[in-house]
């Protein structure tokens, strides 16, 4: 028998052919599980990274529910001239938290990965209600009604539990405080907002929309937006890499 007419052998016995499948299946299958027991000696730890405050993961799903993925990446690739544009380039860590993560690769607008403290509260108010009084050739649409819809407190607690079963590391306590920590950091007069800074390190606290009462979609969004990039200290992080 040729080398070419070995492969007769699996099509006129169908249990060699059984078996040679199980078999490649069996590997294929090793080659997909084992590298995830060792996933998590794969992600570097970096100082500043915390799970989302309850305000902020509800203008997260604000941020996944109006498709803002579809337009903006959050993923800042080692190149030259990313970095020059938009800064520091991502951390795998600064995602870990993320369920599921918003690096994408479609850039409509531009990357929002270090987006934080980079505008105004108020610039971020008008540029969500009408883009094109920031960016007149800005093609995205506005969302005015995100001012006008209250947050739901009551759900965001569920939300942090099914987070925990996934690896994000919320304490009861945390949990616990959701709706009143979804309050606190959007009213710096709550009484309630030292204890809220003291759950979530580098949490900013104020009126992000810029208007009393409970806490809208723009309030949540905005505290979202303004977060991104500011947990971790590059200068620092630049340090500690050279010294390794």
């Amino acid at each position: 028998m040729s080398f070419w007419t070995r492969h007769q052998v699996f099509e006129k016995n169908s249990i060699i052919l059984v078996v040679g499948i199980l078999l490649v299946i069996a590997i294929g299958g090793l080659v997909e599980i084992t590298p995830l027991f060792y996933l998590k000696s794969t992600i570097e730890v970096v100082d500043g990274v915390r799970p989302y405050t309850p305000l902020e993961l509800a203008g997260r799903n604000v941020y996944v529910r109006e498709g803002c993925y579809l337009c903006h990446s959050q993923m800042i690739r080692p190149l030259r001239d990313e970095v020059e544009r938009y800064g520091h380039f991502s951390l795998a860590a600064e995602s870990m938290y993320d369920h599921p993560f918003q690096w994408g690769s479609k850039r409509t607008g531009p990357d929002l990965a270090r987006v934080g403290a980079k505008y105004s509260d108020d610039w971020h108010v008008t540029h969500l209600t009408n883009p094109r009084a920031i960016v007149p050739q800005s093609v995205m649409p506005g969302y005015p009604f995100l001012a006008a819809n209250e947050v739901d407190p009551d759900t965001i607690a569920d939300h942090m539990r099914t987070l925990r079963m996934v690896g994000t590391p919320y304490t009861d306590d945390q949990i616990a405080n959701a709706a009143a920590d979804m309050k606190a950091q959007a009213d710096p007069d709550n009484p309630g907002a030292d204890a809220f800074a003291k759950r979530y390190a580098k949490a900013a606290v104020r009126n992000f929309d810029g208007k009393p009462g409970a806490p809208t979609e723009m309030d949540a969004l905005i505290a979202y937006l303004q977060m991104l990039g500011t947990l971790v200290d590059f200068k620092l992080y630049n340090e500690k890499a050279n010294l390794r």
